[in-house]
């Protein structure tokens, strides 16, 4: 009888989260509504240095993202002006569940199903209902520091972003920030996981360019500015990225 019970709530959860992510994909892919995008700063490692840093994070930092959408829409005739807002939500103060390394489709899901909980019950924003919760885990920078893989789960319109704290690295972390918002969106990696390298041509921003190289800025979900083939450098702000034709069709903005 206990089974019989476990399972039947096990399987309200999964239904009530099918049907959630059911809701929130056709919300992000029809664009009839600006999105309200929060983002919550999280002290990825206890650092004085992040916690000074997340202490005086105030909402411009931030509103570069939603003015990258908001031109990038307009390059695609998107009826809505505003794609996304953006609102910065106060810190949280706990680290959510880290993502498993080379996990297994189960294990995946059942850290995805982690992450939801987690979400939930560390969301202390009390603005208005935010359509995607972006976590940013600030790391104290370092010399040598390799910040880990962010990521962003379509299913649970989350984000989990590594960024590093301090004003220097601002255009940086919003790329990273972008790049994995618009994986909730439905958008996909335009990069060679192996080499970090922009696939061509749909990471390219400009794959039609004569010359091809070098780049002048970097395909969003490319990652990088192709400089040759074999490299490519990180972008320093969104001013230097641009969203591709295929982003663009994968996110809906392209029929």
């Amino acid at each position: 009888m206990a089974k019989i019970v476990r399972v039947t709530l096990l399987l309200i959860v999964l239904l009530a989260v099918a049907q959630g992510a059911w809701k929130a994909h056709v919300r992000t892919s029809d664009w009839s509504e600006t999105l309200r995008v929060a983002v919550y700063p999280v002290n990825a490692g206890a650092s004085p240095a992040a916690d000074s840093y997340i202490g005086g994070l105030r909402r411009p930092v931030i509103e570069p993202l939603a003015v990258f959408l908001r031109e990038q829409a307009r390059g695609y005739n998107l009826r809505l002006a505003e794609p996304i807002e953006v609102y910065l939500a106060p810190r949280v103060n706990a680290v959510p569940p880290a993502p498993p390394r080379n996990g297994s489709a189960a294990e995946i899901v059942w850290w995805s199903l982690q992450m939801r909980w987690w979400a939930w019950r560390h969301d202390g924003f009390d603005g208005p209902r935010p359509h995607v919760r972006v976590f940013v885990l600030y790391h104290a920078p370092a010399a040598g520091l390799t910040l880990p893989h962010s990521t962003g789960l379509r299913a649970g319109m989350i984000v989990l972003a590594n960024a590093f704290a301090g004003a220097d690295n601002e255009g940086g972390n919003n790329v990273v920030i972008a790049h994995e918002l618009l994986h909730t969106f439905g958008a996909t990696d335009k990069y060679d996981p192996a080499t970090n390298l922009p696939l061509y041509p749909e990471g390219y921003a400009e794959p039609n360019a004569v010359p091809l190289f070098p780049q002048r800025r970097a395909e969003i979900m490319g990652g990088r500015i192709p400089l040759s083939r074999s490299e490519a450098e990180i972008p320093r702000s969104l001013d230097q990225t641009t969203l591709g034709a295929a982003t663009a069709h994968e996110i809906n903005w392209l029929k």
